[in-house]
């Protein structure tokens, strides 16, 4: 029987917000799946962890990372490679993103990637540029896409680094790479970052109003070949970044619900297929509430509705729901038989999870 997991970063308001957000939504569907449940688990954020709770929930979920290890900031390079077409047999890899760095009152601040809308030609360009300085420093440098390239480091696997996300809107200082080789990056990124500076590709972006693209963020290391674990999951990705949606599988890359039950089975996992749909994350961590609340009525009817209704048909035998924000994650488990605890009200409460 098919079992669904879907995964919804920043699906856990702040307790702050939570009451008047539950108000505003109209999701009953959601709230059937977070109310009679047959487990319910929460896990708070590992202290001093580089990676955001659902971008550790994931790459566990793939096999990208040991089961009592710590995210240090998600161990996905090697893996995403091989959704832009790359399977390096060997090597230690990073992701690296162009990106915009802000100053705020006191300190540097990384500015939300996605907001950055880096064209691929000047992509391209930025690139090339880049290019021969990673070479002379014994990186050498791959493009992926306008928004996600990587670099090779074997000298460099003891670097900690931070998921973009975990550090968007942060002081920079507390979230940059640290380890033996720190400095050696410092330097790297300061070169770009005066290549970069007053180019043709930023003078032509500010004047269309948009930020200059001035320093490139570093992290996901990881070895190659990556897990083999990982490319058997079925993982669908939907309104997620580039580099997220590379983990899964291509025919489901964007996929709906419909598509993803369709999918067929799979011999060599005959674990759930997970959905991970990234439709709050920018909302969610940017704080547009407005657009969060819009994004989970499109939720309840696309996704939470449905799911619902093939629990009670038979088509799914367990749905996971797995929720999350920056400091917390919690996972709601239903079948069919707990949607039959008829005496447990339908509830939202479940948002904030003690």
């Amino acid at each position: 029987m098919i079992q669904i997991t879907l995964a919804l970063p920043f699906g856990l308001p702040p307790p702050e917000l939570a009451p008047d957000l539950q108000r505003a939504l109209k999701t009953p569907a959601l709230a059937a799946l977070l109310s009679r449940t047959s487990n319910a688990q929460v896990h708070p954020a590992e202290d001093g962890a580089r990676a955001l709770p659902h971008e550790a929930w994931l790459a566990r979920a793939l096999g990208l990372l040991g089961s009592g290890a710590q995210a240090d900031g998600a161990p996905v390079a090697a893996a995403a490679m091989h959704g832009y077409g790359q399977a390096p047999s060997e090597g230690y890899w990073f992701i690296v993103q162009p990106i915009h760095v802000q100053l705020a009152r006191t300190h540097l601040t990384l500015a939300d990637p996605r907001q950055l809308r880096l064209e691929e030609a000047d992509a391209r360009t930025l690139f090339e540029l880049a290019q021969p300085l990673f070479e002379e420093s014994g990186k050498p440098l791959v493009y992926g896409d306008a928004g996600t390239w990587f670099m090779r480091a074997d000298d460099w696997a003891d670097l900690s680094t931070a998921t973009p996300d975990t550090a968007t809107s942060m002081n920079l200082s507390d979230w940059m790479p640290e380890g033996p080789n720190a400095i050696a990056f410092r330097k790297l990124q300061n070169e770009i970052q005066m290549l970069w500076h007053e180019h043709a590709v930023n003078e032509a972006r500010q004047a269309r109003g948009l930020t200059p693209v001035n320093s490139f963020w570093l992290w996901g290391g990881a070895a190659a070949p990556a897990p083999a674990t990982a490319a058997r999951k079925t993982l669908a990705v939907a309104g997620a970044p580039a580099w997220l949606a590379a983990l899964g599988r291509p025919s489901l890359r964007g996929a709906t619900l419909a598509q993803l039950l369709a999918h067929p089975a799979d011999g060599d996992d005959q674990g759930p297929r997970i959905a991970l749909l990234g439709d709050l994350m920018e909302s969610g961590g940017g704080g547009d509430w407005s657009d969060w609340l819009m994004h989970m009525q499109r939720l309840e009817q696309d996704w939470f509705a449905p799911l619902l209704a093939a629990l009670h048909d038979g088509r799914v035998a367990r749905v996971k729901l797995v929720l999350s924000h920056r400091t917390r994650l919690a996972e709601f488990t239903s079948t069919k038989n707990a949607q039959r605890k008829f005496w447990r009200k339908h509830t939202l409460n479940n948002l904030v999870p003690s």
